[in-house]
């Protein structure tokens, strides 16, 4: 059998330059399997139609050359698989991945069994002994199962390799945001340090409590934190006006509420009979949010982010809006709240923090940062 380029451009794989055939099976580089498993993600998102990526990790590349341990391993796996299934390196030497599309999930736990067993047992059929006990199976599901109630990692960076990618071309940038972070954050507890200590005695004065709200909040990649906040609200209140509030409004079928701070009204909860008289003002002004700044101490948020949800929101939510989840770091303030906040319906609040997570830098921070102090002034959409 003889390892080849492929000089047919047709259909939607990459370009002939970057995937080869063996025998009759096309086989991706790593650059465009990765871009596929990319583009499968996006279309799950329109069609809600899964996939599924199974990986061979091999270890550490065979004496006998790449080329000859991806013809025998492709050789090996296409017996079991279908030849509309997509085929590549997911890391170039080392592990084959193949993506299974157009499944039918009704029964998922007896799909995977099954599978597994299959691919097993044609493995151990067609390798050597040797050879079956240097490859690694793992399959990967997407959409996955978000339990928001767990505290595990809820994302599979096996799904994400292109945000990797990503993060790791943004490396210096990623230091220069950090170190933002940590220098702004700093900064900002110590200059506001009187302004903490009257909203403290504030709301200490006026309303029985603690002064700070702690609540889960779900951060990147799905991890839960304590997010902090000055107490607005009385304590031992019902949080299921705002559940099911929350969810109309992800659904698209919230309506607007009059605000003293915008004329159009807000997709908000306004004159709520659960917020202190402090708690109005303080939320108005933005200043409930200066707690934060010890969550960006933390590493939990950055000065400059989506706002981080909670767990029942996340519930609520459709595949497409988990990737402001997954592309950026929560933060104080963000495009959000410089371009209307709840003036703005959820998925146009979403497309915000998906185009900030695309094209970020330092400077990009620096422009909501100073553009966020007018935001809180006005407070247009509060």
């Amino acid at each position: 059998m003889n390892l080849r380029r492929s000089g047919n451009g047709a259909g939607s794989y990459p370009l002939a330059a970057e995937r080869v055939l063996i025998g009759d099976r096309v086989v991706l580089d790593e650059g465009a399997f990765l871009r596929v498993v990319a583009l499968e993600r996006k279309r799950t998102e329109r069609s809600g139609k899964p996939f599924l990526l199974m990986l061979l990790d091999m270890g550490e590349q065979p004496r006998s050359g790449s080329a000859r341990a991806l013809r025998e391993l492709v050789d090996t796996i296409s017996i079991s698989t279908r030849e509309t299934d997509v085929a590549g390196w997911y890391k170039e030497g080392s592990t084959v991945g193949v993506m299974f599309i157009e499944l039918d999930l009704s029964d998922r736990a007896s799909l995977m069994s099954t599978m597994i067993r299959r691919i097993s047992e044609t493995l151990r059929s067609n390798l050597t002994l040797e050879q079956f006990n240097q490859v690694n199976i793992s399959f990967h599901l997407y959409p996955e199962e978000w339990n928001v109630e767990q505290d595990n990692r809820r994302s599979n960076p096996r799904l994400y390799p292109d945000l990797e990618e990503r993060e790791q071309a943004r490396k210096s940038f990623s230091v220069a945001k950090r170190t933002m972070d940590l220098i702004g954050s700093l900064l900002a507890l110590i200059v506001f340090s009187p302004v903490l200590a009257i909203i403290a005695a504030a709301i200490k004065l006026t309303s029985p409590g603690p002064i700070f709200f702690r609540q889960q909040r779900i951060g990147q990649h799905g991890l839960p934190f304590t997010f902090l906040k000055f107490r607005s609200m009385k304590i031992n209140n019902d949080a299921s006006q705002h559940r099911e509030y929350v969810q109309r409004l992800i659904a698209g079928k919230a309506e607007k509420h009059p605000s003293n701070g915008s004329t159009e009204g807000v997709y908000k909860l306004t004159r709520d009979p659960r917020i202190t008289r402090v708690g109005a003002f303080l939320r108005k002004t933005s200043l409930d949010e200066l707690p934060q700044f010890i969550n960006v101490l933390r590493g939990e948020m950055s000065l400059v982010g989506p706002r981080p949800p909670v767990p029942y929101e996340v519930e609520a939510y459709s595949i497409w809006h988990r990737r402001r989840l997954l592309e950026a770091k929560p933060g104080i303030t963000g495009l959000w709240q410089v371009s209307g906040r709840s003036r703005i319906k959820f998925d146009e609040m979403v497309r915000l923090d998906l185009r900030y997570a695309r094209s970020w830098s330092p400077w990009m921070d620096i422009k909501i940062i100073l553009r966020t102090p007018a935001a809180m002034v006005l407070g247009e959409g509060a």
